[in-house]
């Protein structure tokens, strides 16, 4: 049946059974102080699943348990299923890190970068240089996000409605209106989290010719047998869609925020590069095995071993971290020790950090608390799954989630 995984005895791939135990105890405690609805955790090292527990409700209101099926909104935990397809076609020759946007998004030949003023009556200067592939996948084009609140393209963003329009244009026509607002800054000059990979979900379909949901799934979905991940849900897998919550604002506690019946995800027409999948544990999972596995997975070559290392390098100006190179994303000093490479979050220095991770490791989460990440020197890879927006509320748990693993590590 379609999400079930194997498991094997944790010992046989150097794992702590009773320490391992700990990250199952962990995920668990968030359904019994009633932080979340329900949770989904899985361990693997060298592909091999050494824990896989879940506890709670996909859907508290319809008494609907967590099942080893249910389908989940991963957001933009889809950045970097469609950062390794923007690589494919580098490595195919059809697209180089250097080439510049407005090759593809013609819109963006005049965006020019936010100089001052205000969000009513922005000042703006000229791009130093244009926007290039790389910048989009490194987060450092000038783009931002409506639901960021710090500088004044991030309100030019709320009052256009760009959260709202999305669902009503196409990615087209998503893409030509964001080149029409500046730039937070200079192309290629700092980390700020964005829109970026919706753009490259843009560039995917005008060099391939086709729907971004029709290459993702002849690149990387159906090769790797991820059959539950797409951009709409249809009628047969409502039963298995989780609902949606976010925190009660003094006790945390979750409240109904999305029913799935009346999901955006069952006819959405804007197919979103940067958070529009949903999918399932066994899916990511199938994904992060191919990563830990060189790009390489029961015989599908999705990306060649070397560019996958590239990927999972630093790529941010003078190879600072997202705090000295970025703009704080939850709250200062969460990344330190962190860099971000094309598409993933890379820890660079854990001892800056002061974090119990694993130098290399590459990861990244989404809006609703999910969050994966894998270590290709250790070959382990985590996945947490749950359905609370906003990210921000139990963030911590991220590195939690590092501390837990990692200390279960026998060899």
């Amino acid at each position: 049946m379609p999400g079930e995984l194997d498991l094997v005895e944790p010992s046989t791939v150097g794992l702590s059974y009773e320490r391992l135990r700990r990250v199952a105890e962990y995920a668990k405690s968030y359904v019994d102080n009633d932080f979340m609805v329900g949770t989904d955790v899985l361990v693997s090292r060298y592909g091999k699943v050494a824990l896989r527990e879940s506890f709670g409700f996909a859907d508290r209101e319809a008494q609907q348990s967590v099942g080893s099926d249910t389908i989940w909104r991963i957001f933009s935990m889809t950045k970097p299923i469609v950062s390794v397809v923007v690589m494919q076609l580098v490595e195919e020759g059809k697209l180089r890190l250097r080439d510049p946007l407005s090759a593809f998004v013609p819109a963006f030949e005049k965006t020019e970068v936010f100089s001052g003023g205000t969000a009513e009556k922005p000042e703006t200067k000229p791009v130093k240089r244009p926007i290039n592939i790389s910048d989009l996948l490194t987060h450092t084009a000038g783009l931002s996000y409506g639901f960021i609140n710090q500088h004044p393209v991030d309100e030019m963003y709320r009052k256009a409605g760009l959260d709202r329009v999305r669902e009503k244009l196409s990615l087209e026509e998503l893409v030509d209106l964001l080149a029409e607002f500046p730039l937070r800054h200079q192309p290629g000059a700092r980390w700020s989290y964005s829109m970026a990979t919706d753009v490259l979900g843009r560039v995917v379909e005008v060099i391939e010719g086709r729907s971004l949901y029709e290459s993702l799934f002849e690149r990387v979905l159906d090769p790797l047998g991820m059959i539950d991940t797409s951009f709409q849900l249809s009628d047969e897998k409502i039963d298995r869609f989780a609902a949606c919550y976010r925190p009660e604002e003094e006790t945390l506690s979750p409240i109904l925020l999305e029913k799935p019946e009346e999901s955006s995800y069952r006819s959405s027409r804007w197919l979103s590069g940067g958070g529009g999948l949903v999918s399932t544990m066994h899916d990511y999972h199938r994904f992060c095995r191919m990563l830990i596995n060189e790009g390489e997975l029961d015989g599908s070559r999705i990306l060649g071993s070397r560019t996958l290392r590239q990927m999972m390098k630093n790529h941010l100006p003078d190879k600072a971290d997202l705090t000295d190179a970025g703009d704080p994303l939850y709250y200062k000093g969460f990344f330190d020790g962190v860099g971000f490479g094309l598409g993933f979050a890379i820890v660079q220095d854990p001892i800056k950090g002061r974090i119990q991770a694993n130098k290399g490791e590459a990861s990244w989460g989404g809006m609703a608390s999910t969050a994966f990440w894998i270590d290709t020197v250790e070959k382990i890879s985590c996945i947490f799954l749950t359905q609370l927006i906003p990210s921000g509320t139990h963030i911590n748990l991220r590195w939690d989630l590092r501390s837990l693993v990692n200390q279960a590590i026998e060899e």
